[in-house]
């Protein structure tokens, strides 16, 4: 059965415009990126017609293959694992990293960035529910890795990432956004030099309702827009 995209995405923005109006927030606050894993450049194409302007790839040779059909009718971004070898391919392509987890990781990105003249945009992830499964810097380590990479000159911070633990009951979540916002509250008021705290980068099919209530920015929806991944 062929998938209704056009039903899919209107549900999509009515649920988050119900979690904005719930969470007493404004729905500019919140910016959908519509997750594109598996998903073929002429569905991304039906969507971008229905005024998604945000789309997330998992796999930089993914991104860079629908990039060179696609190109820039939509901001890019990089949600995946990015490996370091990976960085000099999407540096001037994505609008924003979310997955930056190592100061390897950033001084390559600042490197790459530098060669093409601009200051990329990243999300530090962190692994926050402390799954051996998930990427992400652990809430402790957080501080000082900030500090390290506040002192490169082509990279900024934006904002956090995280990954909540998949389950049915978007409720025993919560608890995970919650802890995530706790740690963009602490950061700022840290005022360290270069690091701001402008996004909050979770929530996804399964749970963005309730990472919108939680402060979510950036909401990462595929299956929801698109129908179950078929892998």
């Amino acid at each position: 059965m062929a998938v209704d995209i056009e039903m899919n995405l209107k549900d999509v923005q009515e649920k988050i415009q119900k979690a904005v109006v719930k969470a007493d927030r404004n729905l500019q606050e919140v910016q959908l990126i519509a997750v594109t894993k598996t998903v073929e450049p002429e569905a991304m194409e039906r969507a971008i017609e229905l005024g998604v302007t945000h789309v997330g790839e998992n796999k930089v040779q993914e991104l860079t293959r629908k990039y060179e059909i696609i190109g820039d009718k939509v901001k890019w971004h990089m949600i995946g694992h990015l490996q370091k070898n990976k960085v000099k391919y999407i540096i001037d392509k994505v609008a924003l990293i979310h997955s930056l987890d190592s100061y390897e990781l950033a001084d390559e990105i600042d490197k790459r960035a530098k060669q093409i003249g601009q200051v990329m945009q990243c999300l530090l992830q962190v692994n926050v529910s402390g799954e051996e499964s998930k990427y992400g810097v652990e809430p402790k380590d957080v501080d000082e890795l900030l500090h390290r990479i506040s002192l490169l000159k082509h990279i900024e911070i934006v904002g956090l990432m995280t990954m909540a633990p998949y389950t049915d009951e978007p409720e025993e979540v919560r608890v995970f956004f919650k802890k995530l916002k706790q740690l963009s509250n602490d950061i700022k008021e840290k005022k360290i030099h270069n690091i701001k705290m402008h996004y909050l980068s979770m929530g996804m099919s399964n749970d963005f309702e309730v990472a919108i209530e939680e402060g979510a920015s950036l909401v990462r929806i595929g299956s929801k827009i698109f129908g179950e991944r078929n892998y």
